[in-house]
């Protein structure tokens, strides 16, 4: 199976493979290829568009989505730089539906203080802000506290409704 995918990726380049040398052949094969570089960087962890995000309230077309295996995706990130972080309003494709969510957890590296998730986690919201479902069923950060009665007061929606649904914080 690795000597048909090397020698297809020989064939791409059309660079002849090492074969007199001590290096190992997928070495020898990306040493030699200047036009057709191996990926070698890990996924990207931040929140942008079309990344894949987890519903962890108990709204029922958030619990549909899951249950089906298709996560909702994000369309669009509602700030400045287009990158999501906690506390930020996100537009999501679920279910063949347009919903605006809250994200509460991220697995990207984060702030001092400020605990990293295992998945991407999202609270489905309405346009005036107040959440779908009626339980959050992982811990939400304290930090998001501040956050959102920030944002409460700015933005004129009503975001502290998510926090009062929420059962456990960290």
């Amino acid at each position: 199976m690795a000597q048909v995918l090397l020698r297809n990726i020989t064939r791409a380049c059309q660079v002849p493979l090492l074969t007199n040398s001590t290096v190992p052949s997928s070495l020898a094969v990306a040493s030699n290829c200047h036009r057709c570089q191996l990926h070698t960087t890990p996924a990207c962890c931040e929140i942008r568009k079309l990344a894949r995000l987890r519903v962890v309230d108990n709204s029922d077309l958030g619990k549909r989505a899951m249950a089906e295996g298709r996560p909702p995706r994000c369309i669009h990130v509602y700030n400045k730089r287009g990158v999501g972080l906690i506390g930020d309003k996100v537009l999501v494709a679920i279910k063949g539906q347009m919903k605006k969510g809250i994200l509460v957890g991220l697995k990207q590296k984060q702030r001092l203080k400020q605990p990293q998730f295992d998945s991407n986690n999202l609270v489905l919201i309405d346009d005036n802000g107040s959440p779908l479902g009626t339980r959050i069923h992982v811990p939400i950060p304290t930090v998001l506290r501040t956050i959102l009665k920030e944002k409460t007061l700015s933005k004129g929606a009503d975001y502290t409704k998510v926090l009062a649904i929420a059962s456990r914080y960290v």
